[in-house]
């Protein structure tokens, strides 16, 4: 069983924040473990004051949905309620945001965190995340959803 370490969502904020420096944007990185327990936040110079918690939030939402952000949008599409309802759980600890930027980490066929991009536009936080996550050897691809959504032969 795999684990993401301190050095690991380190490595992950650090090449986030390399990557987002290169085309020219200001952005906040979190990363959490597979609970969706912070490990590792960081807010560049220029980075709006609340880019921090949207990129926790869209961590947690990566990391304990076991989806990315945007897979994660058409459900949400088809079933508002349920999704309002999920942020207002008493263990939820954020909201949960399915958007571009929010994207599950993914080692050897295990989800071991999530990480959350915020200050770019959404999809400069998406290429930002994927580019950092590819580069550094995480997996990407991730099961198809049933046509409600829905993971497939799953209900809600």
């Amino acid at each position: 069983m795999s684990a993401l370490t301190l050095a690991a969502a380190e490595e992950i904020a650090d090449a986030a924040h390399r990557h987002a420096q290169e085309v020219g944007k200001a952005v906040s990185v979190a990363v959490v473990d597979a609970g969706g327990f912070p490990v590792a936040i960081r807010r560049a110079d220029g980075a709006r004051p609340l880019t921090p918690d949207i990129a926790r939030a869209k961590a947690y939402t990566a990391a304990i949905m076991r989806r990315p952000g945007a897979m994660l949008k058409k459900w949400q599409e088809s079933q508002p309620v349920f999704f309002s309802q999920l942020s207002q759980l008493p263990g939820a600890a954020m909201p949960i945001l399915a958007t571009e930027g929010s994207v599950t980490i993914k080692k050897d066929g295990e989800v071991i965190g999530g990480l959350g991009i915020a200050g770019g536009t959404a999809d400069e936080d998406q290429q930002i995340a994927d580019a950092v996550l590819r580069s550094l050897g995480y997996e990407l691809e991730f099961a198809a959803w049933g046509v409600s959504g829905t993971p497939a032969g799953k209900e809600a």
